[in-house]
C-alpha cells in the first residue's frame, strides 16, 4: 500500500470532481485506487472515495464523499456526472438468463468475464480455493468421497463424516440423531428451518387418523382437537413431487422422496414427528410410517424426510433465496444507483463478492457435470427444475421476515418457545430495519 502527496500552488476555487488518469508504461499494472483527501487552503478536508480498479489507459471521475440524491444535485455538471456513470456502468453490468424461470443474472460465462471491480480480490480467491482444498481434503481422507455416487450400507459410515469436522454440536448430534426429539428440534433450529408450520387442518392427501397416532398424542385429546389448539404441525416437501432423480451416473440407481411429516408439540414444549407419509398420492403402496412402527421403519422414514430437507435447503433455501436473490438485487444496484447515492453507499459492502461467488457457482457447482451433478440426487437437472418450481412460490413477503414467520403460524413465543432462528431472526431484522 503506498500514499502520494500532491502540492497545488494556485487557488483551484470550489473543487467539484477529481479526475483521476493512469499510463501504462512497461508491463500492465492495474491500480485499486482507495480514496483522495483534498486540504484546502480554509485547512478543511475533503475525501473522494474511489475503491476502484483503473485498469488500462482510463480515467476516472470522483465525487466527493457526501451521499447526495438526484434533486441535490444544482450544477450541471453534476447532473451529468450523475448520468455517464449510469450510463457507463448499464454497458458494463448486463443482464442474462442463465436458465429459463431462473432469476436474471449477470450477463458473464466465467469469473474472469465479470467487471474487475467485483472479481475476487487476491485475499478472497486464496480463501476460496483454500476453504474448497479442506473440504476435499476432509472427504477424501475419511472416505466419504467414494459414497457420492454409490448406496451407503452401513449407519455407521455416518461417523466417518466427522474425522476432521468435531465440536460440542457435532458430538452431541452425532450421540442423539436417531431420537425424535432431535430430528424435531432440527426443523426449528436446524440447517433449514423455515420449512415448517403450524398445521390448521390435516390435508386431504395424508389420511392420518387419531387411533393411528394415539400413542403419540399426551393431552387425551382427538388429533382434530390437537389440530384445533394449536399443537400440530407440518412439513410438506411437496416442491420435489416430478422432480427428476440424478441420472448422471448409468451404474447407480438413485431416489427422490416428496414427503409430508406431521409433528407434535408434546407436554415438554418439544417438537416431535408422530407421522410420516414419503409419497404426495396416498394408497397402499404409500404408507403412514409412525413411531409405534419397527425400530428401522421409522428411522428409515426419517432419513428420507432428512434427505428431502437437505434437498431443499441446498437448491432453494440457499441457492436460490440468498445467493440468486441477492445478485438480482446487486446487479439493479449498480445499474440503477450511482456511487454517490445514499442507497448505493449503504447496500455496497453488502454485496462485496455476490456476484462472484454466484459467477462461480455456475461455472463450478450447479453447472453441467459440476459438483451438484456429482454429488447430489437432484444433480444432472433435479436441481434446475427444483428452482424453476420454487420461483412459482417467491414472493416479496416472503423475503420479509416477520411476514413469512407470521404467515407460518411460528410468531407465538409463548406456544413455541424453543425457536431460537424466530427469535434471532426477529433481532436481526428489527436491526437492519
Amino acid at each position: 500500500v503506498d500514499s502520494y502527496d500532491v502540492n497545488v500552488e494556485e487557488d483551484l476555487g470550489e473543487i467539484q470532481l477529481i479526475k483521476i488518469e493512469k499510463r501504462k508504461y512497461w508491463y500492465q499494472d492495474d491500480w485499486y485506487l482507495k480514496y483522495i483527501t483534498v486540504k484546502t487552503p480554509m485547512g478543511d478536508y475533503l475525501e473522494f472515495p474511489c475503491y476502484r480498479w483503473i485498469t488500462d489507459e482510463k480515467e476516472i471521475v470522483l465525487r466527493d464523499g457526501r451521499a447526495k440524491l438526484p434533486q441535490d444535485d444544482k450544477t450541471q455538471i453534476l447532473k451529468q456526472h450523475r448520468r455517464k456513470e449510469l450510463e457507463t456502468r448499464q454497458k458494463m453490468y448486463r443482464w442474462k438468463e442463465w436458465h429459463p424461470g431462473f432469476p436474471l443474472s449477470i450477463d458473464a460465462h466465467s469469473h474472469s468475464d465479470l467487471p474487475r471491480d467485483i472479481q475476487f480480490d487476491n485475499e478472497k480467491g486464496t480463501d476460496f480455493i483454500l476453504n474448497y482444498s479442506k473440504a476435499m481434503e476432509n472427504l477424501y481422507i475419511n472416505r466419504f468421497m467414494h459414497m457420492f455416487q454409490s448406496s451407503w450400507s452401513d449407519f455407521a459410515d455416518f461417523e466417518s463424516i466427522f474425522v476432521r469436522i468435531s465440536n460440542t454440536i457435532s458430538e452431541y448430534v452425532m450421540q442423539h440423531w436417531k431420537e425424535d426429539f432431535m430430528f424435531g428440534y432440527q426443523f426449528l433450529n436446524g440447517c433449514n428451518p423455515v420449512l415448517i408450520r403450524r398445521c390448521t387442518e390435516i390435508p386431504k392427501k395424508l389420511p392420518v387418523t387419531t387411533d393411528m397416532v394415539e400413542c403419540s398424542l399426551e393431552r387425551n385429546l382427538t388429533l382434530e382437537e390437537e389440530v384445533e389448539q394449536g399443537n400440530i404441525f407440518i412439513v410438506d416437501y411437496e416442491l420435489l413431487d416430478g422432480v427428476d432423480a440424478n441420472k448422471t451416473d448409468p451404474c447407480t440407481i438413485q431416489y427422490l422422496a416428496a414427503p409430508i411429516c406431521l409433528l407434535y408439540k408434546n407436554l415438554e414444549n418439544k417438537i416431535v414427528p408422530i407421522a410420516i407419509q414419503l409419497g404426495q398420492k396416498p394408497g397402499p403402496d404409500n404408507p403412514i410410517f409412525l413411531p409405534s412402527d419397527a425400530t428401522y421403519d421409522w428411522l428409515l422414514a426419517k432419513i428420507w424426510v432428512r434427505s428431502s430437507d437437505f434437498h431443499i435447503h441446498q437448491t432453494v433455501t440457499h441457492l436460490l433465496r440468498t445467493h440468486l436473490v441477492s445478485e438480482v438485487f446487486s446487479i439493479a444496484m449498480f445499474r440503477q444507483l450511482p456511487a454517490v447515492h445514499p442507497f448505493f453507499k449503504l447496500l455496497v459492502p453488502h454485496m462485496r463478492f455476490t456476484i462472484a461467488i454466484n459467477t462461480k457457482a455456475r461455472e463450478q457447482l450447479i453447472c453441467e457435470c459440476g459438483l451438484f451433478d456429482k454429488a447430489n440426487a437432484t444433480g444432472g437437472g433435479g436441481h434446475v427444475q427444483m428452482v424453476q418450481k420454487a420461483m412459482n412460490d417467491l414472493t416479496y413477503s416472503s423475503l420479509c421476515f416477520p411476514e413469512e414467520i407470521k404467515a407460518k403460524g411460528m410468531d407465538s413465543k409463548e406456544d413455541i418457545p424453543y425457536y431460537y432462528y424466530r427469535d434471532d431472526g426477529i433481532k436481526v431484522w428489527e436491526a437492519i430495519k
